[in-house]
């Protein structure tokens, strides 16, 4: 392959923000001249909700057919955006290393979750949030909301303000350069977040050509890979859409591959939870099975205690 590489994004700050990492490591890796194209997506000019337009998929569908259609040679995603299912003619060829994972309530006043008034209204577009939220403040008033990370920030500090607070991801803060917006930082101890959020995912062609496939190695992340895998596996054995009331968190430590999920009532009244980890050994074909076996015993785990009464499940991820 001669010329640019070309990497097809979505429009907004964030994704070109993030797009434009993805772009300096690719030049850097190939030599070549690296071109971002900007691909308008449903999910970024509609009002509605993410759960009426059909889960954060909404944001993939566009992106993936400009890539079959050849207009680009590789496509990023926010993984937590990326719907489980495989798509045909269509891989990850590589998941850079995660940045924080964690979520930030961003608050007039430097208040906290436990500071805010009673009926504080809160605004997320997200019902995990809005379980998590209700779990831990039932009094608060929690407000859907759409738009880019500028304008759910002005909701909060802009001069025709309505909300007394949003929670946004905090690698998306960080990647926009406002994290002096956070007033909390939220553990995921206590507060588990989307599977795959802090990860980027690098979807190419199967026939992509092997021109690509050092450039795509040197952006890989093995251990982040394997991590942010076991959670998405856990999106799809429990055939939960992505924007289910779903929390998950999964680690590689001395040798270790470490997962936890939790389901939520959309209400936040109730929460179940499953952990389980495996020993990270054998070839690297081996190595590739274990998200997808661990995903598995957590979900079964899940599912047998009810899980499917609690949230609704059984959708498309």
């Amino acid at each position: 392959m001669t010329g640019a590489i070309r990497i097809g994004t979505r429009g907004s700050a964030l994704a070109l923000a993030q797009s434009g990492q993805i772009a300096d490591a690719v030049r850097k890796s190939s030599g070549r001249e690296v071109e971002l194209v900007a691909v308008s997506t449903e999910g970024d000019h509609s009002t509605a909700s993410l759960a009426s337009l059909g889960g954060t998929g909404v944001f993939a569908s566009a992106l993936r057919e400009f890539l079959l259609d050849g207009q680009c040679d590789m496509v990023v995603h926010s993984l937590k955006d990326l719907p489980t299912d495989d798509y045909p003619g269509l891989r990850i060829g590589a998941v850079p290393r995660r940045a924080d994972p964690r979520d930030a309530l961003c608050a007039r006043d430097e208040l906290t979750l436990d500071t805010l008034p009673e009926g504080a209204r809160v605004g997320t577009g997200s019902p995990r949030r809005v379980a998590q939220l209700l779990e831990h403040r039932p009094d608060l008033e929690v407000v859907d909301i759409r738009g880019n990370v500028d304008t759910r920030l002005a909701r909060v500090f802009g001069p025709d303000a309505d909300l007394d607070a949003v929670v946004l991801a905090v690698a998306g803060l960080d990647r926009l350069g406002r994290l002096d917006a956070v007033s909390e930082f939220l553990e995921l101890s206590e507060w588990p977040t989307a599977p795959g959020q802090g990860a980027l995912a690098i979807e190419v062609r199967n026939d992509h050509g092997s021109d690509l496939s050092a450039v795509l190695k040197s952006l890989d992340h093995p251990s982040t890979r394997l991590s942010v895998l076991a959670e998405r596996s856990v999106l799809a054995q429990l055939e939960a859409g992505c924007a289910a009331p779903i929390g998950a968190a999964a680690v590689t430590d001395d040798g270790m591959l470490f997962l936890t999920a939790t389901v939520y009532s959309p209400d936040g009244t109730e929460r179940l939870g499953s952990s389980h980890a495996l020993v990270v050994e054998g070839s690297p074909a081996e190595r590739a099975l274990l998200p997808a076996e661990l995903g598995e015993r957590v979900a079964s785990e899940l599912l047998g205690l009810g899980a499917a009464e609690l949230a609704p499940l059984g959708g498309t991820a």
